[in-house]
């Protein structure tokens, strides 16, 4: 099989794999393998932005790099961090001299000790939206060629597109349920107001003005007191001398 047709083939694995539930973390995984396997290279990690905007690891190729993105994360050090805040690859640095690992702390120790000699980073963004940063390392001297480097951010796109995703469906699924979260709500409001209004011979919004003016001082949800009153638990008085006045 040529290099080309393997290329293709892992793209289409992948896109196949992007479904709605599929699972993120083995998507990223297997992503990092497959780098390995295509890109010359002996380890993959991959770091992704979380909610307070600091750099996580999220997925690795092997338990070797997984120590040593913890590490470079721990340090904010690292072409991978320094990737993904200018959302420019850093690509063919060398570990072995100290000009090419100039700021990066005790990191290229690290590295070299873990047997790596170069690394690289691609940026995983959408856009001007930058999530995170895949880290290469290899454990001999190489330069990644230039198709190396398509591929290498092809792969790197297609992360960050299942993370957006994921995102996307996990903020969906949100809002679904604060929605039917309201909407129930909602009913168990109206029919605490008919009780409410059958009891008391009110009109329905008289009803639901008193209730609103007997919660709000209490500091009491609606939903609550609504409830309350459907389970015949509440002990307090809702009478119509709590009814504010109406513009």
């Amino acid at each position: 099989m040529t290099s080309q047709q393997r290329v293709l083939d892992i793209l289409v694995e992948a896109v196949d794999t992007l479904t709605d539930d599929f699972d993120l973390i083995e998507f990223l995984h297997r992503l990092s393998l497959r780098c390995v396997e295509l890109l010359d290279v002996d380890a993959v990690g991959l770091m992704i932005v979380d909610q307070h905007d600091e750099l996580q690891l999220i997925a690795a190729s092997d338990e070797k790099t997984h120590l040593l993105e913890l590490f470079a994360l721990q340090h904010a050090q690292g072409p991978c961090v320094r990737c993904y805040h200018s959302g420019q690859a850093q690509l063919n640095i060398s570990l072995t001299t100290s000009a090419a690992t100039a700021g990066f702390g005790p990191f290229a120790a690290r590295a070299r000790k873990a047997g790596f000699t170069t690394t690289h980073a691609l940026p995983m963004k959408l856009r001007h939206q930058v999530v995170g940063a895949v880290n290469l390392f290899s454990t001999k001297i190489n330069r990644l060629s230039a198709s190396d480097i398509q591929i290498g951010q092809a792969l790197a796109d297609l992360a960050t597109i299942a993370i957006l995703q994921q995102r996307t469906i996990e903020h969906s699924h949100t809002e679904k349920a604060q929605l039917q979260s309201a909407l129930s709500s909602r009913v168990v409001i109206e029919q605490a107001k008919g009780i409410l209004s059958e009891r008391q011979g009110l009109g329905l919004d008289e009803t639901f003005d008193s209730m609103r003016a007997y919660a709000r001082p209490r500091h009491l949800r609606l939903t609550e007191l609504a409830q309350q009153v459907i389970d015949n638990t509440f002990e307090g008085n809702i009478a119509p001398a709590e009814i504010p006045e109406r513009p």
